[in-house]
């Protein structure tokens, strides 16, 4: 039998294995506790990562790609409201802007004149599905290097234009370019950019797009004056963010996820130090290879956003694209000069008060960067709806009353009317501007993210290409009770974001499917565990 002193040695020594084994468990256990209560508290676990000069950098070239697609939004309105560029390729359209007894709400309206304007997003709508394949397979660098490329075939065509079809064919080389840069941009931004930060950085983006609609208002006002080729400095001036986004991309680097999934492993941790500026960058790449094996497994990720359990994600993401252009946002920004010329403003009058809206666009989308994390989605959307359902009501009543067919409004109401505009940019610019890329970028499972992305994309072009088409035939037809018309569907839109649109705000973006759509009152039915016929299966979870 074993001495006593042996079964002191042994529970001794079983003792010190226990305690070893209890301190280890309980400082792995309050590690696990301390990042889980960050996930409960802040959002997506915050990772080892600093600032450096350089991820900056890339934040705020690739971010080109938005200033681009807002010149691109801005330029057009004030082109098409130039007399040097309407007397070149539109003549009947400026005789009738001439005419004395010319009716104030048609003298713009003209199928190919909306069509220089519109013809760009049906040309991005169409391109967004090869960017989509292109930033699988060539990553997201280089996709925004061909965006580039097309920016800068769109800028020398549109300048150097001497037909209506040169001018067509640049706007379709700029639609091209917005297509893969609105895919990719967005898409990079959120893989360099800090998971504690990645809200703000998505921003980032829209921002950017007002920037360049305001500076496209700036451009026109000072262009205007220039005869008789000051619409070609207009549409030329495109090339300078194309050069800077061209020579950026060159710089950028490639992100992580895009590196780890096509297997450069090795390239990608490398990748991952460069953007956190910190060497221990272990936890987040295995996470990253983690997204990365569990997004292969899914093979046909168009054919799964189409099964029961991927439909309110997908149903979101598509609203969210309709609802922000029925807000009349587009209609306002590409034709602004031309509303308010309308209203009686002269040119460079019209031009200067499409200044102002644009500053306010640019400094409104700040507030957004600000207040989405503290104020949450739901309460920015549904306090936009109102702002912007009291100031389309406001203008259509202004216009109905007081804008004649003919002649011209008094300048006072005129500028209330500006105001007004100002208080609806405003509304939009920190809530349904930014937050209908910021909301599909994070509601979908990882498996069927790009493709959602994808599909939110080009529902977002298809309806800027109706709106930029019709606009000016539904001001011709209407007349201010097109306000009315957007009036009502932001009301519908208020509606839709109180009953279905859910809280994100704080919620890992890999567990918005068990803490968001399992608990929502209308969402959870299609997030149950059985399929179409009845039959039992795992929910799918990114």
């Amino acid at each position: 039998m074993p001495s006593a002193s042996s079964n002191t040695k042994t529970s001794l020594f079983k003792g010190l294995t226990y305690m070893t084994f209890m301190n280890a468990k309980s400082k792995t256990t309050k590690k696990l506790e301390e990042r889980e209560g960050k996930m409960g508290s802040g959002g997506d676990v915050p990772f080892n990562s600093k600032f450096t000069i350089y991820v900056v950098a890339c934040w705020i070239l690739a971010a080109f790609g938005g200033l681009m697609f807002g010149y691109d939004i801005g330029i057009s309105g004030g082109v098409t409201a130039m007399e040097d560029f309407l007397i070149k390729f539109f003549p009947k359209v400026q005789e009738r802007k001439l005419h004395a007894k010319e009716d104030n709400y048609c003298k713009y309206d003209d199928p190919l004149l909306q069509l220089f304007t519109s013809s760009l997003y049906l040309a991005a709508l169409a391109a967004s599905f090869f960017a989509s394949k292109a930033c699988t397979i060539l990553g997201r660098k280089r996709t925004i290097f061909l965006a580039s490329l097309f920016f800068l075939g769109g800028a020398g065509m549109s300048a150097g234009a001497q037909h209506k079809w040169m001018l067509i064919i640049g706007r379709i080389l700029f639609g091209i370019g917005v297509g893969f840069a609105n895919e990719a941009v967005p898409v990079f931004l959120s893989e360099v950019a800090p998971v504690q930060h990645r809200g703000a950085v998505n921003i980032l983006f829209q921002l950017f797009v007002t920037i360049g609609i305001l500076i496209a208002s700036l451009v026109n006002y000072n262009t205007s004056t220039v005869h008789p080729y000051g619409w070609r400095l207009s549409l030329g001036l495109a090339g300078i963010p194309g050069v800077v986004l061209f020579f950026g991309s060159m710089i950028l680097t490639e992100t992580p996820a895009s590196l780890i999934e096509r297997g450069k492993d090795g390239k990608g941790k490398s990748a991952l130090k460069k953007i956190r500026g910190v060497d221990d960058v272990d936890d987040e790449y295995e996470e990253i290879k983690k997204a990365c094996e569990v997004a292969k497994q899914v093979k046909q990720p168009f054919k799964k956003l189409m099964k029961r359990e991927s439909r309110p994600p997908l149903i979101i993401a598509i609203m969210m694209q309709v609802f922000q252009q029925f807000t009349g946002i587009n209609a306002i920004m590409f034709y602004a000069p031309v509303l308010f010329q309308t209203m009686g403003f002269k040119n460079d009058a019209s031009l200067l008060s499409a200044v102002i809206t644009g500053s306010v666009n640019v400094l409104s989308t700040c507030v957004s960067i600000y207040a989405v994390d503290k104020c949450g989605r739901r309460g920015l959307l549904l306090q936009a709806c109102f702002q912007m359902l009291i100031s389309q009501v406001a203008i259509g009543v202004i216009l109905l009353v007081f804008l004649r067919n003919t002649g011209t409004m008094n300048s006072s109401l005129a500028i209330v009317v500006v105001i007004l505009v100002c208080t609806f940019v405003s509304s939009f610019a920190w809530s349904w501007g930014p937050l209908g890329w910021l909301i599909p970028s994070e509601t979908f499972p990882l498996e069927t993210r790009t493709a959602g992305f994808a599909f939110a994309v080009s529902s977002n072009m298809l309806f800027t290409f109706l709106i930029a088409q019709v606009f000016l035939s539904m001001l011709c037809k209407m007349r201010a009770y097109i306000f009315f018309f957007f009036s009502a569907w932001i009301l519908a839109m208020g509606i839709f974001v109180y009953f279905l649109v859910p809280e994100t705000k704080g919620v890992p973006i890999d567990a918005i499917v068990e803490r968001v759509w399992t608990q929502h009152p209308v969402w959870k039915k299609y997030m149950d565990n059985k399929d179409d016929n009845g039959g039992t299966k795992a929910m799918e979870m990114a």
